[in-house]
């Protein structure tokens, strides 16, 4: 392979990564906040079926775009130099 493809798809890897560890510093994030304002037991069953509903909503599909354009680019540029 040539050095060009090695790079790009090494600076898509990355940028995927960055994407997923943007996600989870939100989660993080949304904990902290939780845990400053007190946790009992029904915020706790409270939060949890809040996350229930709303996760798949949110965080799935920003992780499914976030992998599904870096296997495009990556599977575009393979066309590429396979060519």
């Amino acid at each position: 392979m040539s050095i060009e493809l090695i790079i790009l798809l090494a600076f898509l890897f990355i940028v995927a990564l960055v994407g997923t560890l943007l996600v989870f510093k939100q989660e993080e994030n949304k904990m902290k906040k939780y845990e400053e304002e007190g946790d009992s037991v029904e915020d706790q069953l409270r939060r949890s079926h809040e996350y229930e509903s709303s996760s798949l909503k949110s965080n799935l599909p920003l992780q499914l775009i976030i992998y599904t354009i870096t296997i495009v680019i990556s599977l575009v540029v393979f066309a590429i130099y396979l060519s």
